[in-house]
């Protein structure tokens, strides 16, 4: 089997959100090209990353200089000035980067990055405090994943008062219309295949449903 491909990934703007978007993706082994106006932002990840350059996002020749063109993936991470943002987006577009992802500030930026054809829009503000709310609202869960289409997999702690219940007596799939994926127990996994597999006091349930559905699931578990 080939050595998967890395890619190539362009941050421009380097505040709080890109440039821990930029150091994560140079751990991760990518190569990474971060750019920002302010130099201050730009020492600061000099020695994180492949290359950090000071130029303006929003001048496409300062972008094509620094070789934005080349790369796979670029992340517009330009916050609070709009036309900054808008401009930058419009350039790395011309500039041919097969993949975009843009931050957006608002719902009307969003609509403007949406009408532009780029890959994604980040609402980084809303989408970290419609998680947090999640776990605030029922502490059972942990974390979530989105999937779409109203989908989501939620890992949900098993209270005490679950303590050798088995999968079967949940009813998850006949009360809930939720399908458990499996369960970790400390670093193991356990398929929950069988209706009789029995759970553990902190075990974490995998489970995929729709969003009402698994809300429904931990209503009922937190009120138990």
């Amino acid at each position: 089997m080939s050595r998967r491909k890395d890619r190539s990934f362009a941050v421009i703007g380097l505040g709080t959100f890109g440039s821990t978007v930029a150091s994560e993706l140079a751990r991760f082994g990518n190569h990474v090209l971060g750019i920002d106006i302010d130099e201050r932002n730009v020492a600061r990840l000099a020695d994180d990353i492949a290359e950090a350059i000071i130029a303006d996002g929003s001048d496409e020749d300062a972008l094509r200089e620094a070789g934005v063109g080349a790369c796979d993936v670029a992340v517009v991470a330009i916050g609070e000035d709009l036309e900054a943002n808008v401009l930058c987006t419009m350039n790395v577009k011309l500039l041919g980067v097969p993949t975009v992802w843009v931050k957006a500030t608002s719902r009307t930026h969003h609509r403007i990055l949406a009408k532009l054809g780029v890959d994604r829009v980040i609402q980084a503000e809303r989408e970290v405090g419609q998680h947090i709310a999640q776990m605030l609202y029922n502490p059972l869960v942990r974390d979530y994943v989105s999937l779409g289409n109203g989908f989501h997999i939620i890992d949900l702690r098993v209270p005490e008062e679950l303590d050798q219940t088995s999968i079967g007596e949940l009813k998850l799939d006949e009360k809930f219309e939720v399908r458990c994926l499996g369960l970790m127990r400390d670093s193991d996994y356990i398929s929950c295949h069988g209706a009789d597999t029995v759970l553990e006091t902190d075990d974490k349930l995998l489970l995929l449903g729709r969003r009402e559905n698994l809300r429904s699931l931990g209503d009922s578990l937190r009120s138990a």
